[in-house]
């Protein structure tokens, strides 16, 4: 073969080679930068118009750090008179995100602004409650002073200085609030600085266990079951055996439905959930079975979108569901500045997108600790909260109920008093908690930005805390 001939039969070669790499990566990066630009512009979209932050500081903490390199590729355009933010790799994977009073921000997925907002038409904002000068949890008055008898006030002190210390800049805690509530008050609360008693940040995975209170309510008005099955339109062909699932096991997590909720990486199913579906339920629901129903846990954001979903279901209208958290669980708790986002479809992504301020997270806490009654009145049904709180036998060393946990990690930093055995916890990514103690009849709550590989270890951190009180029950 001459020379000339072999050196074009290489170059074909290396151009095939070129052209078929291009078309494994370029959907690849697409996909990415579609990724990235739904997290921005979700990100500072709820950051501005929820929490009501800087711009700049949620570009310099909340889209920056380990896991998050990429970022810097991308670029926001932010409308504040339309409450929209708009973000793009360089054009590219563009995504848009607007604000909603009462509703929090959405990306729209291809739909219009215009229908976004004429589902959102008459749905009323979070308001300050009636009685805000009350004593909290009736209201937001908060008296600091004197400790109760029993509690070691300095330490306290010395616990909740170091859930705020940095000891180490290159694994940063980075806690941005913190709320200890004993007897039914505040008896301590602390916040970093730029953030205040009255911003509402998220809760990440919180939000499943408002779900579970969502769904207890509707539970015991009757419109649903535990036992219901047939439960999403894509299940209920004759044949399919995703059909016998269910609400119950969705809701302990053994459904036995594919779903990677693997958090550093792009091509998971939480993240492109999260991020990139509009309609979340869908894409959850349409995940095969690995597993036969009730026969393998496995935790799942996928799982409480679906329930989402199946809730919306037994509501007639849109606007009923969409007015349900707020009129059946949030106001009558005094949640006031808490807001739980849907997706473009119009169903709660419940598992990840509810804000509140620390306060009211208590108040959630609060509301499961006293078994589902809010001051004289029973919002969760009898028996709804014993129900939660029943170890599912198919999780890890039962660490799991319906929707709450009820152990956490074993600390890795021997020593450390270990958490009482009757706590229990609402956990959220980067860890969010709520831990409910009611031999110590406490609530403590900690939002924060613990990034993977950050120095927070909640049996460790929140153990002293607990500590510093009495025993109340045996």
């Amino acid at each position: 073969m001459p020379l000339g001939v072999s050196r074009k039969v290489w170059l074909g070669l290396v151009v095939v080679l070129l052209v078929a790499a291009a078309g494994i990566a370029l959907p690849r990066i697409y996909r990415t930068a579609l990724l990235g630009s739904g997290f921005m512009a979700q990100t500072l979209c709820d950051g501005l118009f929820i929490s009501g932050r800087d711009p700049q500081s949620l570009l310099d903490e909340d889209l920056t750090g380990k896991g998050y390199e990429l970022l810097v590729f991308f670029q926001p355009e932010i409308a504040r008179d339309a409450k929209r933010v708009t973000a793009s790799a360089f054009g590219v994977g563009r995504q848009t995100a607007i604000f909603r009073d009462g509703l929090g921000c959405t990306l729209l997925d291809g739909h219009s602004e215009a229908e976004l907002e004429a589902e959102a038409a008459g749905l009323s904002p979070p308001t300050d409650p009636p009685n805000k000068d009350a004593l909290w949890p009736e209201g937001e008055r908060v008296e600091l002073g004197t400790m109760p008898e029993g509690v070691d006030g300095a330490a306290l002190d010395r616990a909740i200085d170091a859930v705020f210390a940095e000891p180490d800049a290159a694994h940063p805690r980075r806690t941005r609030a913190l709320v200890v509530v004993q007897g039914g008050r505040i008896m301590a609360e602390r916040y970093a600085p730029g953030f205040t008693p009255a911003m509402p940040l998220i809760g990440w995975s919180i939000g499943k266990s408002a779900l579970n209170a969502l769904i207890g309510i509707r539970v015991g008005d009757g419109k649903l079951a535990l036992t219901d099955t047939a439960l999403m339109p894509e299940w209920r062909g004759n044949d399919d055996p995703r059909r016998a699932i269910t609400v119950d096991e969705l809701m302990r997590m053994t459904s036995g439905l594919a779903f990677d909720e693997s958090y550093g990486d792009t091509e998971s199913d939480v993240a492109r959930m999260l991020f990139v579906q509009g309609d979340k339920a869908a894409f959850a629901a349409e995940k095969p079975l690995l597993f036969p129903p009730g026969t393998h846990w496995a935790y799942s954001s996928g799982t409480a979108v679906i329930l989402a979903r199946v809730l919306r279901e037994t509501f007639a209208a849109e606007r009923d569901y969409l007015s349900y958290p707020k009129e059946r669980l949030l106001e009558p708790l005094g949640m006031t500045s808490a807001v739980l986002e849907p997706d473009a479809s119009g169903t709660f992504a419940a598992s990840s997108f509810l804000y509140a301020t620390a306060r009211d997270f208590a108040r959630l806490g609060l509301l499961f600790l006293h078994d589902g009654v809010w001051q004289g009145t029973r919002i969760l049904p009898a028996g709804w909260v014993d129900y939660s709180l029943t170890p599912t036998k198919l999780s890890p060393d039962d660490e799991y109920g319906a929707h709450i946990w009820l152990k956490l990690p074993e600390s890795s930093h021997g020593g450390e008093p270990p958490m009482p055995a009757d706590a229990y916890y609402m956990l959220g990514h980067d860890e969010q908690v709520v831990a409910i103690v009611p031999s110590r009849d406490l609530v403590i709550v900690r939002l924060g930005l613990t990034r993977e590989g950050g120095d927070w270890d909640s049996a460790r951190d929140f153990a002293p805390i607990v500590s510093a009180f009495p025993l109340t029950a045996p």
